[in-house]
């Protein structure tokens, strides 16, 4: 059984914690399966974002994956913010995390699919 959002969230804010970095909850989402997406602002006007993705591994039903929304090169954080904005309006449930790190660390592990 997947993790519910909730808990994953919070078990995520301690680990980026926990490694040194800050996280806020920008959005609280719907407690059991809203989609999170994860902001990483480098502190310098420019992140990365980081949304749901399936999993191909068929061993991996079960977890989360997550994929760069934008590709391998940070943007500008007001055009991350605008279009969170509009999933946001989109999609009601959704959840919100930002990480301020000046390296760009995600702190997704091996749960981040290469496109």
């Amino acid at each position: 059984m997947r993790l519910h959002s909730q808990m994953w969230v919070s078990a995520y804010l301690r680990q980026v914690e926990t490694g040194g970095a800050c996280a806020l909850l920008v959005r609280r989402g719907e407690t059991t399966a809203g989609a999170i997406y994860v902001k990483v602002a480098k502190l310098d006007g420019t992140a990365f974002l980081y949304s749901p993705a399936l999993l191909l591994d068929e061993t991996s039903l079960m977890e989360r994956g997550w994929q760069s929304e934008f590709g391998p090169a940070p943007l500008a954080e007001r055009d991350i913010d605008a279009f969170l904005k509009n999933q946001t309006n989109f999609d009601a449930d959704i959840w919100i995390i930002e990480v301020e790190d000046p390296e760009g660390r995600h702190f997704l592990g091996d749960q981040l699919q290469e496109l």
